[in-house]
């Protein structure tokens, strides 16, 4: 089932998420014997051939101005969202020793006011919609970053605020509400204010390090909030591959992934990363709306 058909409530689903009751039992036995997310990390590292990707962004870019390019991060999340429609198990999140899955996919990132040591960061969460493409994804990114980058500091209501004012408060009446807020987590009562645009609630969190220069590293999850699925987008480079009995230069991107191993095996993450290489090498199907499905062929 699609993540953009309406799904009827039933007992025991969150406001989050529906109850995922037909799964392994393994599954369940792990949740409930590791029921910290830290404690099940798996961390998977893919150097992504994307020859074939840059060679279409940049006859895309041929006719689009210089404010408006399409660029490899909004190709990434262009992806990711696909993979995560047509494999549900990488939208699910474990809590209180039961598996939820989503009813939306939303992918979250973090926007630096200016490059430098001094500058802040801003939150920005893309929610998926049905009819979305690559074209609406560039479209929404490039608007919130501009809006974030207007000034060096926030100018507007939303998750950074909140954060922001609960850092002032004095710390004995903090760390009572941060224990409050997480038991609410727990539970998955955190009211929608608290919830709205905070990367932890999100189905995949984004770091594109390739834009400050940096390669893709390891990043942790969190014990708060829902997120099962951290990735870091490392440089573009050129590498000598061999092809045949011929070596040819070829435009390559190392990536990171980290994810609960309590949602899917190993197979099913490993293939999820195969479907993103057979992406790069599709560039086409970015075009393709979501709600469409495609048809892969991964050996």
């Amino acid at each position: 089932m699609s993540f953009f058909e309406n799904r009827k409530r039933r007992w025991g689903d969150r406001k989050d998420g529906h109850w995922v009751k037909d799964v392994p039992g393994l599954n369940i036995l792990m949740s409930h014997l590791y029921p910290k997310r830290t404690d099940c990390e798996v961390c998977l590292r893919k150097e992504l051939d994307i020859t074939d990707l840059m060679k279409y962004i940049d006859k895309r870019n041929e006719s689009n101005p210089s404010d408006s390019k399409l660029k490899l991060f909004h190709c990434i999340i262009t992806m990711m969202v696909r993979i995560i429609n047509q494999r549900p198990y990488l939208n699910r999140f474990v809590r209180t020793g039961r598996i939820y899955e989503r009813d939306f996919i939303s992918v979250s990132f973090v926007a630096k006011r200016m490059f430098n040591d001094q500058a802040e960061e801003a939150l920005v969460t893309y929610t998926a919609r049905a009819d979305d493409n690559v074209d609406n994804v560039k479209a929404f990114v490039l608007g919130e970053v501009k809006e974030v980058r207007k000034t060096e500091k926030p100018n507007k209501k939303g998750i950074d605020d909140t954060v922001n004012n609960f850092a002032k408060l004095p710390r004995l009446l903090l760390m009572p509400i941060v224990t409050f807020v997480r038991w609410l987590d727990r539970w998955g009562w955190v009211p929608k204010g608290l919830t709205h645009g905070d990367p932890a609630f999100s189905t995949l969190l984004l770091s594109n390090l390739g834009s400050i220069k940096c390669p893709s590293v390891y990043h942790h999850l969190n014990n708060y909030g829902t997120n099962s699925i951290m990735m870091t987008i490392g440089t573009i480079a050129k590498k000598m591959v061999k092809v045949g009995d011929m070596e040819e230069e070829r435009t390559v991107v190392d990536i990171a992934v980290t994810a609960d191993e309590r949602i899917a095996d190993g197979f099913y993450f490993a293939k999820s990363i195969k479907i993103l290489d057979y992406l790069c090498k599709n560039p086409h199907l970015l075009e393709v709306s979501f709600s469409e499905d495609v048809d892969y062929t991964i050996d």
